[in-house]
């Protein structure tokens, strides 16, 4: 297949992975409001980075989560202050499922299931787990020196975006796990999964 032809599948492969990556966060969310008009939530939008990570490479899904939630932070009141953090997270989240799938195991080399099964779950756990840690250290220098927010409520508001970003975590790596697997074979099959060298 031309160079061309895979990027143009691939662009249009990560344009419906942000898309999904929209809709899971605007209209599948659990908002939990918080001191100071602020919000934390239950979501499943990071599954769908996470995914297009697996099956695309990591910088093709950093871009989808980046955009996908960038612009539902940005088309939502209580997050749109938010907005770059969130596109640099769900970038980073991307890059790095995606250094550990293709990168480093190697998985679109692989026709071992078990492997193949094993190795997506390290993945989207290491991304995931990022971004665990990640969220609520930046959310807290991010609240405090860039939009001004009082210590305390930056710290309560860290401890909260800890608790639900755990959850999250937990809820899309199971979700990946049984999404990814399901789709990679129909995709190998339908000549969809495009191979090419993996830049993550």
């Amino acid at each position: 297949m031309k160079k061309s032809n895979v990027t143009i599948i691939k662009l249009a492969q990560t344009a419906i992975l942000a898309a999904l990556c929209y809709v899971a966060f605007t209209f599948l969310q659990i908002k939990i409001p918080m001191p100071g008009g602020d919000a934390t939530s239950i979501h499943i939008g990071n599954a769908f980075c996470v995914l297009a990570a697996l099956l695309l490479g990591g910088w093709y899904g950093g871009i989808a989560g980046a955009v996908g939630m960038g612009i539902a932070d940005i088309m939502d009141p209580i997050y749109i202050t938010g907005a770059p953090k969130t596109f640099v997270l769900k970038l980073c989240i991307g890059l790095i499922t995606g250094l550990v799938a293709h990168k480093i195991a190697r998985i679109n080399e692989s026709n071992n299931k078990k492997y193949v099964f094993k190795w997506s779950i390290i993945a989207s756990v290491a991304g995931l787990g990022f971004n665990v840690v990640a969220d609520p250290v930046a959310g807290y220098f991010y609240k405090m020196y860039i939009l001004g927010q009082p210590q305390k409520m930056a710290e309560v508001l860290a401890k909260w975006s800890t608790a639900t970003t755990f959850v999250n975590a937990v809820i899309s790596t199971i979700l990946v796990a049984g999404l990814y697997n399901a789709v990679r074979p129909i995709m190998l099959r339908s000549g969809m999964l495009v191979k090419e060298e993996e830049r993550s």
